[in-house]
């Protein structure tokens, strides 16, 4: 059930970040931080996609590692963003509000799976 919550809550977080990415880009002629915000926010969504489709255990637990490890770095460009007057205060808390509730779904589910794993060996 949470992967499905993932996968819906990342698709809609993906599509924040592609409207963010063009305000950057149009509006504020940021290219840079905009790109790499665009490649890790968008990344979270495709890795949570590719764990549906693990071959083992193991691999949904990488998986969603991994989409826990972009959702950092996408937070840590935020930060960035907003220190740099790129984005404000209130962008900035709106978008890392859906960051926080991503890291704890993804967080929750991988010590989920983790579990699991353990009690099926």
């Amino acid at each position: 059930m949470k992967e499905n919550i993932l996968r819906q809550k990342s698709f809609v977080f993906a599509t924040r970040i592609v409207n963010l990415y063009k305000y950057l880009t149009e509006s504020k002629k940021e290219f840079i931080m905009a790109r790499q915000l665009l490649r890790s926010g968008t990344s979270i969504g495709a890795l949570i996609r590719e764990a549906e489709f693990a071959e083992t255990q193991k691999d949904f637990i990488h998986k969603l590692a991994i989409a826990q490890k972009e959702t950092n770095e996408t937070q840590y460009w935020m930060e960035l963003l907003k220190e740099t007057a790129f984005v404000d205060v209130v962008q900035y808390e709106s978008i890392n509000d859906n960051i926080t509730e991503l890291l704890k779904l993804l967080t929750s589910s991988i010590k989920t799976a983790k579990k699991t794993l353990i009690t099926n060996h």
